[in-house]
């Protein structure tokens, strides 16, 4: 102390639980020494504001309503699992629900949170409830030991308690020691759990315990109880911000009071959102809706001017693709309409102005770009430079043209058909052209009128060729009677008149017995007389090999045809962006 100027005095900060100046002996010579002695007073955002009761506990409403009511009507369990994620609330209800249990008043829904039982449990000083940390007492002779004391009867509560954090960490011989005291423990003793890894636990211990599983915590929760913690403690902090400090802490709100407490503990004087930006080294938002918003617009050099901005700046590269990645989905979630504000964890003007950039845009654009960013996820996360990595994918996804709904593609297959028939210079009935046009809104025949409007255009007399009448009846069986015309596809029309016709029945015994059958003879009458405009007379005959000239003819038609199909420029088109190859070609 020499080295001290006169009259200087040195003040030392330390950290202490509780308790009063004569409590410690080694401090009862404060006064008589050159140091003024003060003990540490903040506590953090997330002890300080430490829910007290079941209520204030923030959107785990599942959980505290049937905890709640399990203590009116006296059925609260003897053991309790509660499972989630990091920072929800699990070791708070714990506590919450022992102060219900050993309450004067008790058990309350509501603890009093004034008597000497309520006021010990929030110090941690109950001689009756126990806080046991499982990743540092996960040994065999550990439960041994709690199992050795439950035998003995509280202190002064009505219940001992054993609080067991990170139960998942217990050792298997541990798990084992605790099984039999567990299933069938005194009628003073509670066990409550608490894990983040419930898929740990083995199911003889599950099977023992009544479990209670939390969940993330939204944005919109999050960012509303700051406010109003903000509020408490003086603060006046820009709502963007709370938004930003809600989505980083990833539904967990101890995270989300740590980010904020850093916050203000770092800025002197008025916050903006600039500076949280910088404190917590995050993306702004602003930047992730300015890249999809070129990525859609096809807007190449805009990318990559941001990403460059990012990377001068320091920012992690990974979790910007991440983010990115997550942007997309949203997109496609919003696009699609159904469920948005369950599905998208976004404050509503996002999600406005996602409905913005979506509109124009086409899901099945939107699903091709989320689904390239997913499967190079891995390429960008282990790459030694992940910005030329991100730079080479947005290079590649801009050679992706648009891929064209399957809605449309169909329609425009089937307007190829019609054409084809066209080009091969046969007329297309009604019928067929309402098979081939699937346009918005407009409504397909049914049976009978379809049958009768392609009868009303398509009336053949016994001159024509026989082998363009068939092929119309075929079209009529394909489109109302797949099965049986599969059957017909091998038969040939080999004679017509004015009142009847002759069908001649190629192919195995099968195919015979099929278009026989008395069911099916009555369909191909039924056909025949609305395709006519009146009753024909049918003949089916046998014959196991075809017609060689009309086979033939047959043949050079359909590889005519074949070849045409294959050349046309939709076609082409499908193949590329599907990335695909031809396998058959079928003339229906």
């Amino acid at each position: 102390m020499s080295e001290l100027a006169e009259g200087a005095r040195l003040e030392i900060v330390c950290a202490a639980k509780s308790g009063t100046e004569g409590s410690n002996p080694s401090l009862s010579a404060k006064k008589s020494l050159p140091w003024n002695i003060t003990y540490m007073s903040y506590i953090v955002l997330a002890r300080k504001y430490r829910p007290q009761t079941f209520e204030q506990v923030i959107k785990q409403d599942h959980v505290t309503r049937t905890l709640t009511n399990a203590i009116s009507l006296d059925r609260v369990a003897h053991a309790i699992l509660l499972t989630g994620p990091r920072g929800t609330g699990k070791t708070t209800v714990a506590r919450i629900l022992a102060k219900a249990m050993n309450c004067k008043d008790g058990p309350a829904p509501v603890p009093c949170n004034k008597c000497r039982f309520c006021n010990e449990i929030t110090s941690g000083s109950s001689a009756d409830v126990y806080e046991i940390d499982g990743a540092s007492n996960n040994g065999v002779e550990q439960i041994r030991t709690l199992r050795d004391n439950i035998k003995y009867m509280p202190a002064y509560s009505r219940y001992k308690i054993y609080i067991i954090d990170e139960v998942h960490m217990l050792s298997k011989g541990a798990f084992n020691a605790l099984l039999k005291t567990l299933e069938e423990p005194p009628s003073y003793i509670m066990f409550i759990f608490a894990t983040t890894e419930p898929n740990k636990i083995p199911i003889t211990i599950l099977s023992r315990c009544q479990r209670y599983d939390f969940r993330h915590i939204d944005i919109e929760s999050l960012s509303e109880h700051m406010k109003d913690l903000c509020a408490k403690e003086g603060f006046d902090m820009p709502v963007e911000s709370l938004e930003l400090i809600a989505r980083e802490a990833g539904g967990s709100m101890r995270d989300a009071l740590s980010l904020l407490d850093q916050v203000i503990s770092c800025v002197q004087g008025s916050i903006t959102h600039d500076k949280v930006l910088d404190i917590l080294s995050v993306i702004d938002r602003k930047i992730l809706f300015d890249i999809s918003g070129a990525v859609l617009r096809g807007d190449l050099p805009a990318i990559l001017d941001v990403l460059d901005d990012i990377y001068a700046r320091g920012y992690e590269m990974q979790k910007l693709y991440a983010d990115l990645v997550e942007q997309f989905r949203n997109l496609l979630v919003v696009k699609m309409g159904k469920n948005i504000s369950k599905l998208v964890n976004l404050p509503t003007h996002e999600i406005d102005i996602m409905h913005d950039q979506a509109k124009d845009v086409s899901p099945v654009f939107l699903n091709q770009i989320f689904d390239l960013l997913f499967k190079e996820e891995p390429a960008i996360r282990f790459s030694a430079q992940p910005k030329l990595a991100i730079e080479m994918l947005f290079f590649k996804m801009f050679q992706i043209k648009p891929a064209m709904p399957i809605d449309l593609l169909i329609e425009k297959l089937d307007n190829l058909k019609i054409e084809t028939y066209e080009k091969s210079g046969q007329e297309v009935s009604e019928d067929q052209a309402s098979y081939g046009c699937r346009e918005k809104g407009a409504e397909r025949p049914t049976e009978t009128k379809g049958l009768k409007e392609s009868a009303a255009q398509t009336h053949i007399s016994g001159q024509d060729d026989l082998d363009l009448t068939w092929e119309r009846l075929l079209d009529i069986f394909l489109k109302n009677y797949p099965m049986l015309a599969a059957s017909l596809k091998k038969c040939v029309l080999k004679k017509l008149t004015e009142h009847s016709l002759e069908i001649e029945i190629n192919g195995n015994g099968f195919n015979v017995n099929m278009i026989k059958r008395s069911k099916n003879v009555a369909i191909i009458e039924k056909v025949c007389e609305d395709f006519f405009g009146k009753r024909m007379a049918l003949t089916l005959t046998v014959k196991n090999s075809p017609k060689k000239g009309n086979q033939e003819h047959k043949t050079d038609k359909e590889n005519r045809l074949k070849q045409e199909a294959l050349s046309h420029s939709l076609v082409a088109d499908t193949i590329e962006i599907f990335n695909g190859r031809v396998l058959d070609v079928k003339i229906l």
